[in-house]
This record gives C-alpha cells, structure tokens and sequence, in this order.
C-alpha cells in the first residue's frame, strides 16, 4: 500500500500563515520529510492578505519604525525547531534597493521613493509593508519546493468525513480533501451587535450617516458632505486612520512653521469631527529615545518561576491580585534603571543602591513609594501606571474650552516625554511592558486563572498596553494637534456616551466628566469589530460555529456566563467543538482565536511570542502529518500542488 500524502489546507494566507509555513519548512528536517499538500486559500494577495494588502490609500502607515518589523525566526526566539535569520523590513528595502534581493517581481514603481529615503527610523507605509509580507510568503512557499498551492478564492464551508479529514468548499466551486486544516483568518467583520444596529436603524430612518466598526480603509466615507459636524466614538488606531482618510486623503496638506510646529491648510472638503473615547484622549505616541544606561537584561520579578510559586501557593490565580503587582513591579525596574542608570543627574541614589531595596518591596508597598521618593527628587518622574493608563480619572472639567485645553496639553506633553532624546525611561518602560506582554501566554496558563482574570487579561490588559506601547507614530499626534487649531477636530473628553434623539434625528455624544455635549447627523464608530464567531460575517467561521466543528470561548464568572465571542482553542492551538473536546486535525490561529495573539509579525532579538507559536504549531502539524502519511488507507486523491496556481 503505498503512503499517504497528507494535505494540509491553510484558511487565510496573510502573515501568520506565512509565519507557519516557514517553520514547517525549517522543521520537516526534525519531523518529517515526506511528501506534502499545502493549499493556501485566500481572496487576497498571499502574505499580506486583506489588511496589509497593497491597493489601500498611500498615507497610512504602520505603527512601527522599520528597524523593528521582522518575519524571520531569530537566534533570540526559544523554540524547538531552529533559528533562520533573514533581513527585516529595512534590510530587505535596502536589498531591494541595491538589488541583492531580486524576488520582488513587479515591484510598485510608487514606492522606489520610499525605499530610497527608508532607514530604520522611518515608519513605513503599509504599501510598502505588503511588498515585504509578499515576498516573505513566496520565499517560505518556494523552500516548500512544489507542495503549495494558493488559491486566490474563499473558503465558504467545512464539512467532516468518516475518515478524520474535512471537505472545505470553496467560492469558486471547488473542494479540498483535507487532512489537516489550519484557520488563519486575522480580523473579521461581523454582523452589527445591538448598540450599532441600533444606531445603523437610526441613522437609516432618519437620513443620516453612520459607520459601524470596521477596518477603517474598507469603509466608504463618500456621503459624509464637507465641513458636516461628525461625531467620532474611539480615539485609538482606527481613529489616527480615519484623520489621514478625511484629511489629507480630501485634498488638505500639512506645512512645517517657523518653531518647528506643524500647520494644517485645508482643502475645504473636510468635515469636521468631534472625538472622544472612555479616556478621552489618543493613544501614547511611540517612542524617538535611545537608551543611555544599563541594557535591559531578562524578567526579573514576571517570570515563569514566580507565576509557579503563586500557583503552588495558590492554586487559582487572580490576575489584579496575583499578576498585575508583578508585572507592574517588572515595569517600575526597567523604568528606573534607565532613569537612575541613562540619567544619574535626575537622581538622588545610585542603581546598586535602589535595586537591591526596590527587589524586596511589595509594588503597592510604602516602602516602594518611600524609596521611589528618595531616589528620584523630581516627582514628575515618578512611574505611575494608573494615571499612565487613565489620564482624566476622576477629574471634571469645566466646560468645552477646558476639555481642549486639557486633551491639547495631554498630547503635547506626551510629546514631550516620548518623542524627545531627554526621556529614555519611556523606552524602558514600553521594553518591560512589552516582554511581559510576549510571556503571559506562555507563563500563565489560562485553566489556572479564575474566569474574571481571563477576561481581564483579554479586555483591559490587551487594551492597556495597546494604549501605551502600540500607538501611533509622534508626527501624527503632531497633525492631530494641527487639526485641532484648524477648527476640523474638537475633543469631547473621557467617557463619552452616544445616545439617540429621536425627536431631532441626530445621535448625541456626551461626555459624564464634563458634562460636553454635540449632536450631529454622522456617527463614526472608530475601532475593528469585537470578534464574534457567533455573528461573524466569515464564511468558514460561520460554517465552523454552525457544524460545532469549532465553538465560542466562555467565561464562567460571579455573574454569570460571557462568551469572549472568539473561537475557542486549546493550549496546542487545536479547535474545540461543541462538544468540548479538542480536534486531532483542526487547528487555529491569530486574533480571532482565544490563544493568546502577539501579531504575525515583531521586533527582532525579543524573543517574539508569535515565532514561538509558529514553530510549536509547525512541529504539531508535522507530527500529525507524519502519523497520517503511515496510516493504513488508500492513498488521498488531493489537487496537484503548484506555487502561485490560483
């Protein structure tokens, strides 16, 4: 009898799936070399997929500098299968520029600009990101040699066979025998849940405008007339999008001023757009420091040691109670080693001194605070994470010019601390949290946490360090500024509500700690669509929710049960079903799953929890093909495999 040739079909072919199949190729070595089928199903161009694809408005940009966006597995990554460096995005510009990167067919005449000026400081466009997640997909595919196939479709339906594999129905007709499938799906739409249905219907009946949550650059802001008062719910990365869309993308420009400044000249078909948020105010801009004093070294007080002396001790942990003051403490000793270290004139004690006091001190301690005290004169300097975290907690404000005076000096004294060479502690800090953020999945495992801290850790952890370490690039809050003294951008502040006037036919945006309030047609709902399996608008999400070949994630708390609304996995990324138990053969990755996402992409030499995954991934799909290819039966009548055939 001869083997089997095991398929494996991978539904959704951006970065992640480009991420998987490069450690397959690294791993077969380890695992196993035989033959295999490797079908790539996705609509969009293979590597950069929907949200990193080319065809989107040039002025968008991502929210990393150059130097830090890589694809390759590097020597810091602790995985079992082995490193294979290659360049990051501002190396492979530069190859790509000099011509020692020659795979790069059809490269974008537009984008030559860019490579010429690119270094890696420079924040890059997506445009020009898609071409390097394109070119990553193809390498990973052609060292596959011919056992993929892409088909530039959408997988529209999974249905089990007696024999273990699936069927997965495509739009154009087809269907893939597959033993193994990977879902790799990144963001999808979902249906409205009931507060924008709600505010779809309003707007729908009494003629206004109204953008549900969506990828910004998918959604079509033509009806929006210009200079119409809009209102904006959401001050996050959708929100920076959106200003680049309806301003410089209606024809506006920005023009440097004598003192450095930035002003914005209009080109008359803006609106003009009211923003608020629960914070009322944008994410932290990303960092223009270098650190000066002692380099970073390993966790020390977040460690995996540490979270297994909790769970001996406790068994159950909580995050807020058990977690959070470790993480913090972690936060507060890179914070200050840079500070103490990078910038001895600000401090009243040496590092050698404070570190040894600061280890034996609880975060929430006097004695912390005491310490801080006596080594940092200047409280300015001190780190303090709630107010980090909620800048207006608790405050009121005095009516409409105060909101803007105190959201404009929040962002200008944001820029200050981050785009500035004097304040390098900022860089520590974002190290720290973002260390910490790569280890909470693989240090805590989530059936030892208690089902609130799950959801903390999913809702407000997730959002605190987007907020601090994932924000735009300092220049656009520099445009938000100038925005704002054009007249084209007023802020409402902290906890903002939309309500409904039905008598007027306009929604209502109104702010509980100021008491601000406008109306206006337009509503704008600036942020991705929370994950939803259940109402989810993906064909193959819906197929897998429908056949309980894949389900939701609960949550059992004091209050009852809460679905996370994202699709359940286990700890080896392997799809749960209705019926509670873990598939052999389905597997899931990326935002939309409840493991815990760290992005397809990251910055080289930090140990990147998504390489990690990867490869673990990689040597599980290995090792299941491995089993499949010895097994008694007849051999699989799959497609023949051809890089790039649609």
């Amino acid at each position: 009898m001869p083997a089997n040739v095991p398929a494996i079909v991978f539904i959704g072919g951006g970065p992640r799936t480009a991420g998987v199949l490069e450690r397959i190729a690294a791993n077969r070595p380890d695992v196993f070399t035989g033959p295999l089928q490797i079908h790539v199903v996705e609509p969009h161009i293979p590597g950069s997929g929907r949200i990193w694809r080319y065809c989107q408005d040039p002025g968008l940009l991502l929210n990393s500098m150059a130097a830090d966006i890589t694809m390759f597995t590097d020597s810091s990554v602790e995985c079992a299968g082995p490193a294979a460096p290659g360049p990051g995005l501002a190396e492979w510009a530069a190859g790509v520029l000099d011509a020692s990167i020659i795979d790069v067919p059809d490269f974008p005449q537009p984008l030559w600009k860019q490579l010429r000026t690119l270094t890696g400081t420079t924040f890059p466009t997506r445009q020009l990101q898609s071409q390097y997640l394109e070119w990553f997909f193809r390498r990973a595919a052609k060292s596959l040699g011919r056992s993929v196939t892409v088909h530039r479709t959408t997988a529209v339906g999974i249905s089990a066979l007696d024999d273990g594999g699936h069927h997965v129905e495509l739009a154009n007709g087809r269907t893939l025998h597959a033993d193994i499938v990977v879902t790799a799906l990144g963001h999808t739409d979902s249906r409205p849940d009931a507060v924008s249905a709600a505010f779809s219907d309003f707007a729908a009946r009494h003629g206004g405008y109204h953008a549900a949550p969506s990828y910004t650059t998918d959604v079509d802001y033509s009806p929006i007339a210009p200079g119409q008062d809009v209102i904006v719910a959401g001050m996050g990365l959708a929100f920076v999008d959106l200003l680049v869309l309806l301003m410089e993308g209606r024809g506006g420009r920005f023009e440097k001023t004598d003192d450095g400044g930035l002003r914005y000249l209009p080109s008359g078909r803006e609106p003009r757009l009211w923003a608020g948020s629960r914070r009322g105010v944008p994410y932290h801009s990303k960092i223009s420091a270098v650190l000066r004093g002692q380099a970073p070294g390993p966790l020390r007080f977040f460690t995996a040691d540490a979270v297994e002396a909790l769970l001996a001790q406790h068994g159950e942990l909580d995050f807020r109670g058990h977690l959070w003051p470790l993480i913090a403490k972690e936060a507060g000793y890179y914070y200050y080693r840079e500070l103490l270290t990078g910038s001895p004139e600000r401090a009243a004690m040496g590092w050698d001194s404070f570190a040894l006091q600061y280890a034996g001190l609880d975060w929430y301690s006097r004695g912390r605070a005491e310490l801080v005290a006596a080594a940092v004169p200047d409280s300015a300097l001190h780190l303090d994470l709630e107010r980090l975290d909620r800048p207006f907690a608790e405050l009121r404000f005095d009516g409409h010019q105060a909101v803007q005076n105190a959201v404009a000096r929040h962002i200008e004294q944001d820029l200050a601390l981050r785009d500035s060479p004097d304040h390098p502690e900022t860089l520590a800090l974002f190290l720290a949290l973002l260390h910490v953020y790569m280890e909470v999945g693989r240090a805590v495992p989530p059936e030892r946490l208690n089902a609130r801290s799950q959801q903390v850790i999913h809702g407000w952890w997730h959002g605190f360090f987007s907020f601090v370490d994932s924000g735009p690039p300092p220049h656009r809050l520099r445009e938000m500024l100038a925005l704002h003294r054009a007249g084209l951008l007023e802020f409402l502040g902290p906890s903002v509500e939309v309500t409904l006037d039905e008598a007027g036919g306009t929604f209502r945006a109104t702010s509980r700690q100021s008491g601000v309030s406008v109306s206006a047609k337009a509503l704008i709902e600036a942020r991705l669509p929370s994950t939803s399996v259940a109402r989810s608008l993906n064909p193959m999400l819906a197929s897998l929710y429908e056949s309980g070949l894949g389900s939701e994630q609960q949550l059992l708390t004091s209050d009852g049960i809460h679905s996370t609304g994202k699709l359940l996995v286990s700890a080896a990324h392997r799809l749960v079903g209705a019926d509670g138990q873990p598939s052999p053969t389905l597997f899931g990755i990326g935002p939309g799953t409840s493991g815990w996402g760290a992005g397809a992409f990251a910055r080289p030499n930090t140990n990147a929890a998504p390489f990690r995954e990867n490869d673990a991934l990689a040597r599980t799909i290995l090792g299941v093909a491995r089993d499949i290819a010895v097994r008694p039966s007849e051999t699989i009548a799959s497609e023949p495999a051809a890089v790039g055939k649609n």
